[in-house]
């Protein structure tokens, strides 16, 4: 009986707390995603049909999103989008310990030494890649990225560190390379082969491709599987960057990735 007994509280205790449902919170979560995955604002009738809830319901439930800033509404139309607080949010989880603000301090240390714009990225499978750190240099260079942005996750360097560090096909790897956009497009053939060589020398670099003139350098933050989790990346023009100085920055950007390693995955 005794011995009946310490295998069941071990299995409650494995199964971990009870999650009591909350309609209202479950509900709000629900229409901020799905006003996060519209390509336009929705009005009341929509969200409530898309999410089977009753109008009145929805209704009540956005006035309180908007009310907190959550959520924004059109007075015209009537019509409701993501508001401004779910960026504040997100720019605080962004901030908020982890991976960006370990990798903050080299990507500082090489954004000042090399006189580039260096970011650190989240990969998340083939769908996309987040802005976790970035660190700016006053080159003159003008690129929209914040905490926060979200990149193709196989385009450009740290797209080729993406397929080279995953356990992908070479069918899943060729659908998502044709959604891609870039100024100056290799062919999928010619992508691989550059796919092959990040994983023999561990980085990539995109000299044109992406953004014409420009050179980015990514390098992959590997798990104990040798997977890659993060990517740091190094942004600067290709007048500025020659092949010595491509090659001392991706040695650099490496072994900052292989000290993010060892920290970030005992973090995890």
């Amino acid at each position: 009986m005794t011995t009946g007994g310490n295998e069941h509280q071990k299995e409650k205790k494995a199964a971990g707390p009870r999650v009591r449902p909350v309609p209202a919170v479950t509900r709000s979560i629900a229409i901020l995603r799905l006003l996060g995955n519209s390509a336009g604002p929705l009005g009341v009738k929509a969200i409530a049909d898309e999410l089977e809830l009753v109008p009145s319901t929805c209704l009540h439930i956005l006035r309180v999103l908007v009310e907190e800033e959550l959520v924004k509404v059109d007075p015209s139309t009537k019509r409701y989008s993501v508001g401004a607080g779910m960026l504040s949010l997100a720019r605080s989880a962004l901030r908020s310990g982890g991976f960006g603000d370990l990798a903050q301090p080299f990507l500082d240390d090489l954004a000042s030494r090399y006189g580039v714009t260096t970011m650190g990225v989240e990969a998340s499978g083939l769908k996309h890649m987040v802005v976790k750190a970035l660190s700016a240099s006053e080159m003159p260079l003008s690129l929209r990225v914040e905490l926060g942005s979200r990149f193709p996750a196989l385009i450009s360097a740290t797209g080729r560190c993406v397929a080279a560090y995953g356990d992908y096909t070479r069918e899943e790897l060729q659908s998502g390379f044709e959604t891609l956009r870039w100024q100056n497009p290799p062919t999928f053939d010619t992508w691989m082969k550059e796919v092959d060589t990040t994983r023999k020398q561990g980085y990539a670099v995109d000299r044109g491709n992406y953004i014409a003139g420009v050179t980015v350098i990514g390098v992959p933050v590997l798990d104990s599987r040798q997977r890659m989790v993060f990517g740091l990346a190094a942004v600067g023009l290709m007048s500025q960057l020659t092949a010595a100085d491509t090659n001392a920055l991706a040695s650099d950007l490496g072994k900052a990735a292989a000290e993010l390693a060892a920290t970030v995955i005992s973090v995890r």
